[in-house]
């Protein structure tokens, strides 16, 4: 268990969206067999919704950003308190206009960070 650097997934809005993807694609898997549209397009439906309320627990700090974190925040329940400034290089966060996922290799601007100039660094070296 010491190698569990990421730890990704195993978090109240991974459990949670794969319980209910895994009802939707056993409703598709069934209308499949029994060919029956019907249970196709609600397995589908399920499975968006899965999508969905994943997506909505991860930004309300039910999930985890990828990468490293401390053995702190590895259990299921601990909730993720940065969540609402957004994660880096998080797509559902950036999906959620939320900016500090955007990009971490691009200078932020001037207002952003608080630097009169961004180019003044630039002009001494």
């Amino acid at each position: 268990m010491s190698g569990h650097l990421h730890d990704e997934g195993h978090t109240v809005a991974g459990w949670t969206g794969f319980g209910i993807a895994t009802i939707g694609t056993a409703a598709v898997g069934a209308g499949v067999i029994m060919a029956s549209v019907p249970w196709v397009v609600v397995g589908g439906a399920v499975i968006a919704v899965a999508v969905l309320v994943t997506w909505y627990l991860h930004l309300a700090g039910w999930g985890k950003p990828p990468g490293h974190r401390p053995r702190s925040q590895w259990p299921l329940g601990v909730r993720d308190t940065g969540a609402r400034q957004g994660h880096p290089g998080c797509v559902g966060c950036r999906l959620a206009g939320r900016t500090r996922g955007t990009s971490t290799l691009e200078p932020r601007p001037a207002a952003a960070t608080g630097d009169p100039e961004p180019a003044s660094a630039e002009a001494g070296g």
